[in-house]
């Protein structure tokens, strides 16, 4: 098979306190990217669908791309923008702030036209999130859900995230209504119950999974934190091992999505994708940064 992740690739600043701040290569599907190759056994292609530009953090961000084994002859170049730019900061706890600045970002312009779409041309699976809806402007957004809906009649399977970033929406009400239109296009769903009742504080988390079990998917997983994740399509929730040391939460969702449908797409049923994504966000959480170095990765 061949899986597009569709998205944003940045330039990331991480400043550990009392550290020097590294700068590194991240962005939430390109995060799912890395984990999901690094699931996946070799007859597979990962490929990365966005916009760059030609200057040296591109090139830098190109670099990253390839270096984890990951397609990059898809991705658009714009003549004048640049990539992306956040830093995290954390708390005692491990948990993350993001700090962007991201508005004239390249990645923004990856479907004004029909090159974009094209570049979707020949993917079995299409990944993507809600940050990737929300960077792109209307007319590329409407652009991006016809496409997926002649597709999808054509064989083609769409998994997505809401990752709900409310400095990206104009509110939650109108971010909860591009993911409702999203999650009608979905077969394997990877929401957050906090990204769920952020856009919708009235919700109970009871309600959230009901509401995405009575949807007609392939598999899925609502992740709940240190509750551990539901099945959507069996109502599971498997005993998995607590995780108990988080040194930087970055890409815990993202590492959990990317082993779940290297999971599933390898023909594992929904139980065994859980324990994976479990597995791989368990570890990612014990290093800093959105991506673990793979050296450490393979030690």
């Amino acid at each position: 098979m061949t899986i597009a992740c569709i998205g944003e690739v940045m330039i990331e600043l991480s400043a550990p306190e009392g550290s020097a701040a590294r700068v590194g290569t991240a962005g939430d599907t390109f995060n799912w990217a890395v984990y999901l190759r690094r699931s996946l056994g070799e007859e597979h292609r990962v490929r990365y669908v966005t916009a760059l530009g030609h200057d040296p953090f591109s090139a830098r961000i190109t670099k990253a791309i390839e270096a984890e084994g990951i397609a990059t002859d898809r991705i658009l170049r714009h003549p004048t923008r640049l990539p992306g730019l956040y830093a995290i900061t954390l708390d005692h706890a491990g948990e993350r702030s993001f700090h962007y600045w991201r508005s004239e970002a390249a990645a923004r312009t990856m479907f004004d036209d029909d090159a974009g779409i094209d570049a979707l041309d020949g993917a079995d699976v299409v990944a993507l999130s809600g940050i990737t809806l929300a960077i792109l402007p209307d007319a590329a957004r409407e652009r991006l859900f016809a496409h997926l809906a002649t597709a999808r009649a054509d064989g083609l399977q769409v998994a997505f995230d809401s990752n709900y970033r409310p400095a990206l929406w104009p509110s939650g009400g109108a971010a909860r209504e591009v993911m409702e239109r999203m999650w009608a296009l979905t077969d394997i769903a990877l929401p957050s119950v906090d990204d769920e009742m952020a856009m919708a504080p009235n919700e109970t988390a009871e309600a959230i999974a009901a509401r995405f079990s009575a949807m007609p998917l392939r598999a899925g997983a609502l992740k709940r934190g240190a509750t551990g994740p539901l099945g959507l399509t069996t109502g599971a929730a498997p005993d998995l091992p607590a995780v108990t040391r988080v040194v930087d939460s970055t890409a815990a969702g993202d590492s959990f999505n990317g082993a779940f449908l290297g999971a599933v797409l390898q023909g594992g049923d929904e139980a065994a994708a859980l324990a994976a994504g479990h597995a791989c966000a368990s570890r990612v959480i014990c290093h800093h940064g959105a991506i673990v170095p793979r050296a450490d990765w393979d030690a």
